[in-house]
């Protein structure tokens, strides 16, 4: 008799993906077939930001993705009390630091 073979997944991560990218503006937009999360930097004066990271998902794995976020936030604010803000969609932008505006 065959022993039940182990369903671990060993996943690498090296270095450079370890240190991760900072992200303060999230923009997402979807197809028929995937969601596409682009990941941005905005900084305060400048009035151009770039995409540091873009995710290309199935609706599925979206679907996942939002339930494992909804989960790990509610445990998070059990621990550490409501995150505040995060409100209506599209509110709060962080195009406008309040700092100067940068002219060329």
């Amino acid at each position: 008799m065959e022993e039940p073979q182990d369903n671990q997944l060993n996943i690498e991560l090296s270095e450079e993906i370890a240190e991760g990218v900072y992200s303060n503006l999230a923009i997402i937009t979807h197809s028929n077939s995937e969601f596409v999360l682009d990941f941005i930097r905005v900084m305060p004066g400048i009035p151009k930001a770039k995409v540091k990271s873009r995710i290309v998902l199935t609706p599925d794995h979206a679907k996942r993705l939002l339930l494992a976020l909804e989960d790990n936030i509610a445990k998070f604010e059990m621990i550490n009390g409501q995150i505040k803000g995060g409100g209506e969609p599209n509110n709060g932008m962080p195009f406008n630091f309040g700092g100067p505006t940068a002219q060329a």
